[in-house]
């Protein structure tokens, strides 16, 4: 690689925001107490745990922190099954409080009624637990939210190499329906003991793997919102991450045999990428479309064989989804592109409205594309301007953006060899069913994304039906 990890964590801290200590390392989990010690001097620790991660983890750290003279509890989540949702952000407030049987009666009330997100916030005090999380993507972002509404930040000791979630600004929660990021600090403090997130169940590993292969259509759809001046490219953001992306992902069969120092490469990336979002303020930085497919799955509750999909796996369909969308797109010459006609056949902001409460309708967040499309509409002009440009251009956009994606043949080869799904039958959605995501896909975040250039250059569907026809990426039969 370019740099050494030691000099590629220093300067991602040097521009993150929020955390301030990372430890990686085999063995690091015995620096935990040290760690709290000096990040939160005397105050108390809660740690949180589900049934598993206790059992890896979790107890060894309680341990640590009472020999060290931390005053500490531990709450451990008894679900077997569980997602980031509202109901268990408003059970880790009851942890923050102390107040654990309220948490409990939360956690098992299977009628549960949301409160206000509005209600959650309360004012800092000493009094709190500060939260200790001891687990993988769900319980640290739970725990991130919680913390934010207390005024305060916590410690996280990651389990598995499963998300980039631990080190990223923002929770991802599925609050009335609706998956969306909740802005909220990253923590203060990571611990990640190699050890442990080595021998982390592979298909974890895999899922991590894939969400970070994520970075690579995420960033070319980024390189496509600079180009049209909606979110230009922060260049802090952008390197910390980007630079080494391919290095971190070119070894998936060490991933996929868990090979320490391979598994701590992958950790790396992953937290790089959260430190990214940390600098942009944002997730633009980690993920566009990619992620869409993985979020409509959650709202939708979808299930494999009875049981939930991971992040990483729903993701990576959405990955290569996306990596089969641009090779159609670098397949197009759009030096044609006709833009008075475009410009002529653009809908106003009113029907675009109209679509989008149809696309949503009997959708669990039947106003969600209504309200995202609001905020990213643009009039005629804006199109003119935007597709004038792209004609003028497109030899040295589509030559930027070739040089960042992979082609859907070379990312399918490295999920395999990984271990991620590499078909959308291997998480049990059927490619009648990704085709149906893209107008929800298109219209249910703000951001922008090739699939709004598609729209407004009147190449959408030339993007879209060909990884789905005869000798597609998606061919249905």
């Amino acid at each position: 690689m370019k740099m050494g990890s030691k000099e590629r964590i220093a300067r991602a801290l040097a521009v993150s925001t929020d955390t301030k200590v990372f430890e990686m390392g085999q063995g690091t989990s015995a620096m935990a107490p040290a760690v709290f010690k000096e990040c939160f001097p005397g105050r108390k620790a809660v740690i949180v745990a589900d049934c598993n991660t206790w059992a890896v983890l979790g107890e060894r750290v309680h341990g640590l922190f009472k020999d060290a003279g931390i005053a500490t509890d531990a709450y451990i989540i008894e679900k077997k099954e569980f997602h980031a949702d509202w109901k268990y952000v408003e059970m880790v407030d009851m942890i923050v409080k102390g107040d654990y049987e309220a948490a409990r009666a939360i956690e098992n009330d299977a009628d549960h009624q949301e409160s206000d997100r509005k209600d959650a916030f309360c004012e800092p005090s000493d009094s709190y637990n500060v939260l200790v999380s001891v687990g993988s993507g769900v319980i640290n972002d739970l725990c991130k939210l919680s913390s934010y509404h207390h005024g305060q930040s916590y410690l996280t000791l990651p389990t598995a190499a499963s998300v980039d979630g631990y080190s990223s600004f923002g929770s991802s929660i599925t609050y009335r329906g609706a998956k969306q990021t909740f802005t909220c600090p990253a923590p203060l403090a990571i611990v990640a003991d190699i050890d442990v997130i080595a021998a982390a169940p592979k298909h974890m590993t895999a899922a991590g793997y894939a969400d970070l292969a994520a970075k690579v259509p995420a960033g070319a759809e980024w390189m496509i919102a600079d180009f049209v001046d909606s979110e230009p490219i922060q260049d802090d953001a952008w390197h910390i991450l980007q630079d080494y992306l391919d290095d971190f992902l070119a070894d998936p069969a060490a991933v996929a045999a868990g090979e320490p120092q391979a598994v701590a490469d992958l950790f790396e990336g992953l937290t790089l990428s959260g430190f990214a979002m940390q600098a942009a303020k944002s997730s633009r930085p980690a993920s566009c479309c990619d992620h869409l497919f993985s979020h409509i799955l959650d709202m939708v509750g979808h299930r494999y064989e009875g049981k939930l999909q991971s992040h990483g796996f729903q993701v990576a369909i959405g990955t290569l989804t996306m990596c089969a969308v641009f090779d159609e797109l670098f397949k197009l010459d759009l030096t044609g592109v006709d833009v008075d006609a475009c410009v002529e056949a653009w809908p106003t902001l009113a029907q675009e409205q109209e679509r989008a409460l149809e696309v949503f309708r009997n959708f669990p967040a039947p106003t969600l594309g209504h309200e995202m499309i609001s905020q990213k509409y643009g009039d005629k002009d804006a199109v003119r301007t935007e597709l004038t440009r792209l004609k003028a251009e497109w030899p040295q956009l589509k030559e930027r953006l070739q040089g960042q994606v992979y082609t859907f043949a070379k990312m399918q080869e490295l999920f395999r060899i990984a271990g991620a799904p590499y078909e959308p039958e291997h998480i049990g959605v059927t490619r009648a069913q990704i085709k149906e995501m893209f107008p929800k896909v298109q219209l249910m975040r703000a951001r922008y994304n090739v699939l709004d250039l598609g729209k407004r250059g009147g190449f959408y569907e030339q993007l879209v039906e060909p990884v789905f026809a005869a000798g597609g990426a998606w061919e249905i039969a």
